[in-house]
């Protein structure tokens, strides 16, 4: 692994020169200005605090992006980590959120000792849009009372919003007016600029000096605000000065499971996604070491979970990054605004954030993909879409996952399980006859899917009024399978058709399907002869056994 390590930096970094330097230059001070506003605003969504935020974004961004598995990838704090985090941080506060922290960056090196991340794709597309969506949902949901400035009781989301019955729902409107300031400059904010300026860093830029002019005491101000930023690296809840919270280490197995789930998921489908865009691929086990060891150590800085963020990703590859240190230079670029910007960092309406966080929830949405779901009708995809995204809001997220993959897998089976009958009479022209009564009264039965005890009750209902019969033939071409179960019900059926005079055959039966019936004696019972390989050979053999005048077969011309 090392040694593989090693000729990957060597080949990322042959013929590295001063042109190669100034575009990681560009393209790290461009994701460091993305990544500013992001990391404030996730840190107070996670329950913690902006500092803590750009903490994540410092210490991911050098430890993570130095040992990545791919050249391009950039972590820190994400939505969907803010999530979880803060339920978390409303139960255990922000030592567990750290522990927990800490626990998940020890699962992600097991994960990749055990090489799990394979199993991330085998998790069906719709299941991670509806993911993506609840997640979405959840951040929305937990930035009402900083967009609005009111406040709310409750571990969760769902407890929160639900509390406002009890303790009323009474708005800042000096809060709104800057959230809504920040929405709005967002949504205008022109693509062409966007691509070198961020709209967010835009909108936060023009809240700070609207607040500065509004309210220039900070210590009299209308609005809550971010508050000091630290000029250090090390927090002072960090797990270095304070200590893994031992109390409840049990207890935070499962939430850090959770966090290691989602760094996975999101790490991994991040790299495959950019991987497209770059034309590289990456190594998925050594990412996941990269996310393990950089869990481990932001918390001890008292940064929260990490991982990588496609939004971060995508925008250093599209300014040109050559290689990890634009992941190094915008981790020193942000510590530079720490130092110099901690000031003025401190006067952001906490509102303001929340309106950053309340469009990013929405751009979230694969809505071009559910868009499609919804316009197709794929009913099974749209279920996996719709479970998933409630049971994201409503459970834990790992939770999530689990329900949407167990009812893709159901789906699935269900779908490979249903049974296609078709009736039909045999179609004289095909044959080259022009008499069209000549094959009157018998019926060919086309199936197309598995025959077994969950179908063969379908089969009997499908023939129940056929009424009488000279002839039944039944085409199992399309049936991959059948048990024991099935060839009862054939046997069953094959009686009551004879017992009527109605001659029975089978064609196109599978080599596999054939040595089932033959192993259960069906074939003895039913006739050797009453096997045909097609439905003209079937058709033939019925004209004679019936006395019917011989249908020549068309020629193959």
């Amino acid at each position: 692994m090392i040694k593989k390590f090693i000729s990957d930096l060597k080949r990322e970094f042959a013929g590295y020169n001063g042109r190669k330097f100034s575009k990681d230059l560009m393209a790290g001070l461009t994701v460091a200005a993305v990544a500013l506003p992001l990391a404030l605003a996730f840190g107070v969504s996670s329950g913690a605090d902006a500092a803590s935020g750009l903490i994540t974004a410092i210490v991911a961004g050098i430890f993570i992006g130095l040992l990545s598995g791919a050249s391009y990838q950039i972590s820190g704090p994400t939505g969907a980590m803010s999530a979880i985090l803060i339920t978390l941080s409303a139960k255990y506060g922000i030592q567990g959120v750290l522990t927990a922290g800490l626990l998940s960056g020890v699962l992600l090196l097991i994960m990749a000792a055990l090489k799990i991340g394979k199993l991330v794709s085998y998790i069906p597309a719709p299941v991670i849009t509806g993911f993506t969506s609840g997640i979405a949902i959840i951040i929305a949901l937990g930035q009402i009372d900083n967009f609005f400035g009111t406040v709310s009781k409750g571990e969760n989301a769902i407890a929160k919003l639900i509390s406002y019955g009890n303790l009323g729902f009474s708005p800042n409107w000096w809060a709104v007016g800057f959230g809504l300031l920040v929405v709005l400059i967002m949504v205008v904010y022109p693509k062409k600029i966007s691509a070198y300026f961020p709209s967010s860093l835009m909108a936060i830029i023009i809240a700070v000096i609207a607040n500065f002019i509004l309210n220039p005491d900070a210590a009299a101000s209308n609005v809550t605000e971010v508050g000091s930023i630290p000029q250090k690296l090390i927090t002072d809840q960090s797990l270095l000065l304070n200590g893994i919270d031992f109390a409840h280490i049990t207890d935070l197995l499962m939430p850090a499971l959770s966090i290691a789930v989602l760094g996975m998921i999101e790490s991994l489908l991040c790299g495959a996604a950019a991987g497209k865009m770059k034309g590289e691929k990456m190594d998925s086990t050594r990412e996941l070491i990269a996310q393990g060891i950089g869990n481990v150590l932001i918390p001890l800085f008292g940064g929260v979970p990490a991982t990588a963020a496609i939004a971060r990703t995508s925008v250093v590859i599209k300014s040109g990054g050559q290689t990890r240190l634009a992941s190094v230079i915008h981790s020193v670029t942000l510590i530079l605004s720490m130092f110099l910007l901690g000031g003025v960092m401190s006067r952001i309406p906490l509102s303001a954030l929340a309106g950053v966080l309340m469009v990013t929830a929405f751009r979230m949405n694969e809505w071009a993909v559910i868009k499609q779901l919804f316009q197709k009708r794929l009913k099974h995809s749209i279920l996996q879409f719709v479970i998933t995204m409630i049971a994201t809001v409503v459970f834990d997220l790992t939770v999530a996952i689990v329900i949407g993959v167990v009812v893709a897998m159901l789906l699935f089976v269900l779908k490979s399980c249903e049974l296609k009958i078709a009736l039909s009479d045999i179609d004289e022209k095909k044959l080259g006859n022009t008499d069209e009564s000549m094959h009157h009264n018998i019926k060919m039965v086309y199936l197309t899917g598995p025959l077994f005890f969950g179908t063969q009750e379908q089969l009997t209902k499908a023939l129940r009024d056929v009424g009488k019969l000279k002839g039944i033939i039944f085409s199992m071409r399309g049936v991959p399978s059948i048990d024991d179960s099935a060839i009862n019900e054939l046997d069953e059926l094959l009686q009551e058709f004879r017992a009527q005079d109605t001659a029975v055959l089978f064609c196109g039966v599978q080599p596999q399907v054939l040595h089932t019936m033959e192993r259960a004696g069906f074939t003895e019972k039913a006739g050797q002869d009453c096997f045909l390989w097609d439905a003209v050979t079937a058709i033939q053999k019925l004209d004679q056994d019936l006395n019917i005048i011989p249908i020549p077969v068309p020629s193959a011309q």
